[in-house]
């Protein structure tokens, strides 16, 4: 059984997941309040449930992760890079922001895909994220084409550490071209290491790998003690 978390039981330790059925799975319970929230990914835990479940919390062994330096941008999406980076430099139709729509972004990720349905974010996550981004911990980034929001990704910053939540594109590569300008300028500020949470091979192509949860725990408790990022602002990627 796992432990069920009421308004004010703190988490247990992350060592007592789950290996088996469900590995990883922590505990159950609790809500969604950006304090909760903050006091999960301070210790490596996220949400993660799907419609219908209560509330399930996780700290994945392995952790998947994105090595800022590691990224990978194939020959084509370079392309694209250039060429968005041209027409945002000469006010062109292509833009890209942090933090301009970030609920926005939200709402777009959490859409129906082609694939499949709708992603697990529901009004009570989009409520709690959009409190830690009032907050300054919660940032997105934002494709636009001729003023229409066309691709863009989401997570949480605590110091150095950033956690991916999720992307969305609506036109090719969108997503990726939104996770390029985040990846350069966190890379920029000293921030080494994205959490992704879970292996998956679309993130495995973009780079990411998995680690002991241990190695991950051991960056974070350090990253989340540096001073946090004071501006947001989009610079080249650093593959053009």
């Amino acid at each position: 059984m796992i432990p069920w978390l009421e308004a004010h039981t703190p988490f247990p330790d992350v060592s007592e997941a789950l290996t088996t059925d469900a590995p990883g799975l922590l505990a159950a319970g609790a809500d969604l309040s950006p304090q909760r929230l903050l006091q999960a990914y301070r210790n490596g835990i996220f949400p993660w449930f799907s419609e219908g479940q209560p509330i399930l919390w996780w700290s994945t062994d392995p952790r998947m992760v994105l090595y800022t330096e590691r990224f990978k941008v194939s020959d084509s999406l370079k392309k694209t890079l250039r060429r968005i980076e041209r027409s945002r430099q000469a006010g062109g139709p292509w833009v890209v922001r942090f933090d301009g729509a970030f609920e926005a972004v939200m709402r777009a990720c959490a859409a129906p895909r082609k694939d499949g349905p709708g992603t697990w974010i529901s009004e009570d996550i989009i409520a709690g994220y959009t409190g830690l981004h009032r907050m300054g911990y919660a940032h997105s980034s934002e494709v636009w084409l001729d003023g229409e929001l066309v691709g863009g990704a989401y997570g949480v910053c605590i110091g150095r550490m950033f956690y991916g939540e999720s992307m969305f594109a609506r036109v090719s590569d969108a997503s990726k071209v939104a996770l390029a300008y985040l990846v350069a300028f966190l890379r920029s500020h000293g921030v080494n290491m994205v959490d992704c949470q879970q292996e998956t091979g679309h993130l495995a192509s973009l780079g990411a790998v998995p680690i002991p949860r241990r190695d991950f725990l051991q960056h974070l408790r350090q990253a989340i003690q540096e001073p946090p990022i004071e501006r947001w602002e989009v610079a080249p990627p650093l593959t053009t």
